[in-house]
């Protein structure tokens, strides 16, 4: 009865106009509303990407004439938990505007051989080839939505007052990493080690491979113990949903590097301790599985720092629930 009474408690003071993050998604939807419409000659098919707009903002509109209706936590949950279900069609979409620009794997290729003097992403997984390492690696990356849902979960029933705020900095800062993506044409090793060749990329050549990636999506086989469960779901989800785009920073780290700053905010210790061992896999396996350069996850860790202090100084204005 108590969580019934929490979720459906009718608001004294129920907002009348969008959330922040719902601010964010119809700025973003306007900003690549225009790019489609100036790219329409080059893009393939746009008849899709306006339709999911049009579907994208009419969904949005539609939870809030339900929230309207019956102002409550359980609506405004509804309503948070339809933009991050939505990121997944938001992630692919950026393929569509960043394959019309240069593209910048070879600069990065190269960034990374003047670093370490050798290619992390080539060799990482050759190296450690164990199957139990495997699966850790995978384990890691596989985390990344449910460390995501677990810290929402635990703002939702523990810090309620502060969900609104803490859900505008995660959304809101994979919006400000979709731009980045879409004019930032940089997609990861596991593309463009296949399109230069793997034996350029040993030898430390990093060709220009001009405008393959227009017509080419296919990826270098996730590398990793073939036989292992969490092997299995990371592949599983870069046949679903990849595409060769996102690879500076890496968003992975990023995101995963924030909720870590919104996981230390709560004081919750065994939250932090708890997640930190997740986020140590994870940007150890971006360059493992050979998503990224080993200085998308530097880029991940810089961008991170700075997102997060401005979406959260930004959150405090605008929020009403974490004032």
């Amino acid at each position: 009865m108590a969580l019934i009474k929490f979720l459906f408690e009718i608001e004294k003071k129920p907002r009348k106009g969008l959330l922040a993050v719902e601010w964010v998604i119809m700025g973003y939807l306007l900003l690549t509303l225009l790019l489609t419409f100036f790219m329409t000659t080059k893009i393939q098919n746009p008849e899709p990407m306006f339709w999911l707009r049009f579907n994208a903002a009419m969904l949005t509109l539609a939870l809030w004439v339900v929230y309207r209706l019956i102002p409550c936590r359980f609506t405004i949950l509804c309503r948070i938990s339809l933009q991050l279900i939505l990121l997944s069609w938001w992630y692919p979409d950026t393929y569509e505007f960043n394959k019309l620009f240069t593209n910048q794997d070879p600069l990065f290729a190269g960034y990374d051989q003047s670093m370490w003097g050798f290619q992390p992403a080539l060799l990482f997984s050759q190296v450690c080839s164990n199957p139990i390492f495997s699966e850790l690696m995978h384990l890691g990356y596989a985390s990344y939505y449910p460390l995501i849902a677990v810290v929402c979960v635990f703002y939702f029933f523990k810090r309620y007052a502060e969900f609104e705020l803490t859900t505008f900095v995660i959304l809101a800062s994979f919006f400000i990493y979709y731009v980045i993506f879409i004019f930032l044409p940089v997609t990861g090793p596991q593309f463009y080690y296949l399109a230069a060749g793997l034996d350029n990329i040993a030898a430390g050549v990093f060709p220009d491979v001009g405008n393959y990636f227009q017509t080419h999506q296919e990826a270098l086989t996730v590398p990793g113990w073939k036989d292992g469960l969490f092997y299995y779901l990371v592949e599983l989800a870069h046949a679903a949903g990849e595409r060769p785009t996102a690879a500076f920073p890496s968003s992975h780290v990023g995101v995963t590097t924030i909720l870590m700053f919104l996981a230390w905010r709560t004081h919750n210790r065994k939250l932090f301790w708890g997640m930190m061992p997740f986020f140590v896999l994870m940007c150890l396996a971006t360059v493992y599985i050979q998503a990224h350069y080993a200085i998308d996850v530097l880029g991940g860790w810089v961008s991170a720092i700075v997102i997060y202090v401005f979406l959260h100084f930004l959150g405090r204005k605008i929020c009403p629930i974490g004032k």
